[in-house]
């Protein structure tokens, strides 16, 4: 930013000018995870690029075969709740009424169905139905979520978004539900998909996600409250210059180990598509991912799918692929998602695929070797400590440097000793020191030099 002429001309407010530049242009990023999902703190790349890591896939999590539930079943979201992980998703019985049903696992492996006891399916309460009854249409897309706001009242510690328009709901321990009011909270909008809705620590509201019709596709909408009741006016997500695609869910969750993103799953649906003849509705769908850092504007520096339909070819059917709503942690080295399979097929089911902790994306170089240097920035810690990983034959250097690109003393690339190996938090060590303290405030820049390796995260810690 350019200073005032009658600043600069004077010579005692120089610096004062110059330091006001250098914070606008080196944000604070404290001791925060700092991931490679987009370009917003890279300044340049040469032989290097961001690379997008599908995850892995694992066993089925639930299969939808109980009578109240079914190959229409769909929208499922997960949660950590304490000791366990809950589960919910709409069943649609065989005679098509849908029912809002509820499992829970202790590991995110092993899901079971507890036995509610709320609701009556053929004369029988052993069932995990949460919701069936009106408004309508609520049991087609019930989203619950556990809210972390603080001072939240006892009896509304879940809430849930669901209906077309949208309903409010809230329980006390997540399996009994109520209405908390009569009349919708969200009118405006298409609504036939997962609805959802948070607690936003980053803007201290609560947030909704939710299906519109914008330009003659599927698209997402966000609104803001602060009572979970009296909602602003819909405001579209803003995916830049990108093609226009179909966004039938979106599921979108704050990165629990680094809130101030916000990571989306849409499903991209294909409406006019059809890979196999004799299935009787067009259309195929596969899981993409997104990234913001104000829950706004969303990167779509991946334009390539996270999730395939893959080689079964009961996936390349209508609305397969759906990735449910929330990221667990389900090892002390992993997370998992969880993703729908098999859409209007008897062995329609939910899946498990893993992650390591922060291995969306990562920054990638080949053999031959790349590097990448930040935006000038500044930072609070002693440790630079990376989440990364290198072939048996490959390598990762570090160098600090000053604001205008040169190398710093003891930190530069003539001290920086090759890194190779495989590790979620690994504190880089120069030859003369790992001790980074002496330069936490101060505006650098670090130069990560990389060879058949990938650099997942990086963060200043104490």
């Amino acid at each position: 930013m350019n200073c005032p002429a009658s600043v600069c001309l004077t010579i005692l407010l120089l610096p004062l000018c110059v330091g006001s530049a250098l914070s606008e242009e080196a944000p604070d990023i404290g001791n925060r995870l700092e991931l490679f999902v987009d370009r917003h703190r890279i300044a340049s790349m040469n032989g290097a690029r961001l690379k997008l890591h599908p995850p892995d896939e694992r066993e089925v999590a639930l299969r939808t075969d109980a009578p109240w539930e079914g190959p229409g079943s769909a929208y499922f979201t997960v949660f950590e709740d304490g000791d366990r992980f809950r589960m919910y998703y709409r069943g649609t019985g065989v005679d098509g009424e849908q029912f809002a049903c509820t499992a829970e696992s202790t590991d995110g492996i092993e899901w079971v169905r507890p036995e509610v006891a709320v609701f009556e399916h053929n004369g029988s309460t052993a069932n995990n139905i949460v919701w069936k009854g009106p408004p309508h249409d609520a049991t087609h897309n019930f989203a619950p979520f556990k809210d972390s706001r603080t001072g939240v009242p006892a009896d509304q510690r879940y809430k849930a978004l669901a209906g077309a328009p949208l309903f409010a709901f809230a329980s006390a321990d997540g399996l009994k539900w109520r209405l908390l009011r009569e009349e919708p909270v969200i009118t405006k909008g298409k609504f036939d998909s997962q609805n959802l809705a948070f607690w936003d620590p980053n803007k201290n509201k609560y947030v909704s996600y939710f299906r519109l019709t914008h330009e003659k596709r599927r698209y997402v909408a966000l609104c803001t409250s602060n009572d979970f009741l009296t909602w602003t006016e819909p405001q579209l997500i803003d995916v830049g210059d990108t093609p226009k695609e179909h966004f039938y869910t979106n599921a979108t969750v704050p990165y629990f180990r680094a809130p101030h993103y916000y990571f989306a799953f849409p499903k991209r649906f294909e409406p006019e598509r059809k890979r196999l003849n004799q299935y009787p509705h067009k259309g195929v769908s596969d899981g993409i991912f997104l990234s913001s850092r104000d829950g706004v504007f969303f990167d779509r520096t991946f334009m390539e799918a996270l999730i395939r339909p893959g080689r079964d070819q009961d996936n390349w059917g209508d609305r397969s692929n759906m990735t449910a709503w929330g990221i667990l942690q389900t090892a002390p080295d992993e997370m998992s998602i969880y993703y729908s399979q098999n859409y209007r097929h008897p062995t329609h089911r939910i899946r498990r695929g893993v992650f390591r902790l922060d291995g969306i994306a990562s920054v990638n170089a080949g053999y031959t070797g790349g590097e990448l240097i930040t935006k000038n920035l500044r930072f609070t810690g002693r440790h630079l400590v990376l989440n990364c990983a290198t072939s048996a034959a490959g390598s990762i250097r570090v160098e600090l440097q000053d604001h205008v690109g040169q190398p710093i003393p003891r930190f530069d690339l003539s001290n920086a000793p090759e890194f190779y190996g495989d590790s979620i938090a690994e504190a880089y060590k120069w030859d003369r020191t790992d001790d980074v303290s002496s330069l936490a405030g101060k505006v650098i820049r670090i130069r990560f030099i990389l060879k058949d390796a990938d650099i997942f995260s990086y963060r200043f810690a104490p």
